[in-house]
């Protein structure tokens, strides 16, 4: 799947519309911890040093309530998503502030698809409830780590406003 794609028709419910192009760049080219999450809206989560299940009725109010989401798309037949897996989890221990959720595609069937999710891992990336990062594959240590950094400093609100000025 590529970031630029569009959905045909309205989204359905449960699922915000893709962004256009991903700003962010291609890096090859429940327990005790923090609190993440937008205190506009009070929809928090609770970062811990694991991850997050992620259902169709959780979707729109995890990624809107938390100021960074990382999405992995999987499934536990799928040989790369078992490999990328530790690495996630990995990232979750490092950046408990960040809220690390993963979507199992076998039993929510319904979000994948409308996810447009054709390959597994796919990772996504949001801050601030907007798409910044969209890709399918493993990404080594060394990349999951530059896709954070570069999410963390990814100015969204200038990004809003510039294509506000652009319309």
């Amino acid at each position: 799947m590529r970031a630029e794609e569009q959905p045909a028709g309205p989204m359905p419910s449960g699922l915000m519309p893709r962004a256009p192009k991903s700003p962010i760049s291609n890096p090859y080219g429940g327990g005790a911890g923090p609190v993440s999450g937008n205190t506009r809206t009070g929809c928090r989560v609770t970062a811990n040093v694991t991850t997050v299940d992620l259902t169709a009725e959780k979707f729109n109010e995890t990624i809107e309530g938390n100021d960074i989401v990382l999405v992995d798309f999987w499934a536990s037949w799928c040989g790369p998503c078992r490999q990328f897996g530790p690495t996630f989890q990995a990232s979750s221990e490092k950046h408990p502030d960040i809220v690390h959720a993963k979507v199992d595609t076998e039993a929510e069937q319904q979000l994948a698809a409308a996810a447009q999710i054709r390959s597994i891992p796919t990772l996504m990336a949001f801050k601030k409830g907007k798409l910044l990062f969209n890709q399918a594959g493993a990404l080594p240590p060394a990349a999951l780590e530059d896709l954070v950094q570069q999410v963390r400093a990814f100015d969204v609100d200038a990004a809003v406003q510039e294509q506000s000025d652009q319309a």
